[in-house]
């Protein structure tokens, strides 16, 4: 079996991290086809690839952006994927959502074709079992921001071809990222670890040991973090760990219950960068 990236991939979800998904595939010289629910959807989507191409311009990465671009195609349907070797399903990380995707994706696109998702916490044997070739199903989870992270983690199910391990670790390389293997387990190893420092920071908030600002310090200054747990809530979106949490909490127990203090303010509507406050106080300059 070949290791080589396809030369059209698809990506399912426009969002952050679709887009940055689909940035880093049009840096590796591939055909994308980038799929939204809708027009408005579409267009908002093509708009952040092509931020995320100029910014890549700016930072001397690539010479221009009209060549990465003309790569691109979005569509709004699935019928797109048909020619597509690889597709990867980056819709919001919600269950039903991701199953009645990942079944749209299977058929439309062809019986040699590999679906992973993007899952950070959702089983990865839950999603397989959707799919009438379970075989072609794992995970490739990348993280936020998607330009600026190094990290893929490829995630094995029960049903996974073990074929398709070695060739995820060759393709997250041509993409120039480093990949770490894990097995299906709730949280995965990056996820896991991230929320349960996170709520612990939370939760050193919530009881006053310390403010946002400090702990956050303590873990870069003292640990070499690059962002503090806090910060990084932020970036992720409250209302996303606070899913994750209770998804952890519902398979791993108490320890990964989410403090009083992260459900309160995703109830105000403070997410995080994307609405402007969480942790910290954002503004789009």
């Amino acid at each position: 079996m070949t290791t080589v990236l396809p030369g059209h991939c698809g990506v399912v979800g426009g969002g952050r991290m679709g887009a940055g998904i689909a940035h880093a595939l049009l840096l590796a010289d591939r055909r994308v086809t980038l799929v939204e629910r809708d027009e408005q959807a579409v267009e908002a989507a093509r708009d952040r690839v092509a931020r995320a191409v100029g910014a890549s311009v700016k930072r001397g990465v690539i010479g221009a952006a009209a060549e990465p671009l003309s790569r691109l195609t979005t569509v709004t349907g699935p019928a797109g994927l048909a020619g597509a070797g690889l597709v990867i399903e980056a819709v919001p990380e919600d269950l039903d959502l991701k199953l009645v995707t990942l079944r749209a994706v299977e058929d439309a696109v062809e019986p040699g074709a590999v679906i992973a998702s993007n899952t950070s916490s959702i089983s990865l044997d839950t999603l397989a079992g959707a799919l009438a070739r379970p075989e072609r199903l794992l995970g490739l989870h990348f993280f936020n921001p998607v330009p600026a992270s190094r990290l893929v983690e490829v995630v094995i199910a029960a049903a996974t071809d073990p074929a398709l391990r070695d060739r995820a670790v060759a393709w997250v390389r041509e993409i120039g990222k480093t990949a770490v293997v894990v097995r299906n387990a709730p949280g995965f190893a990056s996820s896991r670890l991230g929320v349960a420092l996170g709520l612990e920071a939370i939760r050193m908030v919530e009881s006053g040991i310390a403010a946002a600002e400090d702990i956050d310090a303590a873990m870069t200054l003292g640990y070499g973090h690059p962002t503090g747990p806090l910060r990084l809530t932020d970036l992720v979106g409250l209302d996303v760990r606070l899913g994750i949490a209770r998804y952890l909490e519902r398979e791993l127990g108490a320890r990964f219950s989410p403090p009083a203090l992260l459900v309160e303010l995703v109830e105000q509507g403070h997410l995080g960068r994307k609405t402007g406050k969480g942790f910290y106080e954002w503004s789009e300059s």
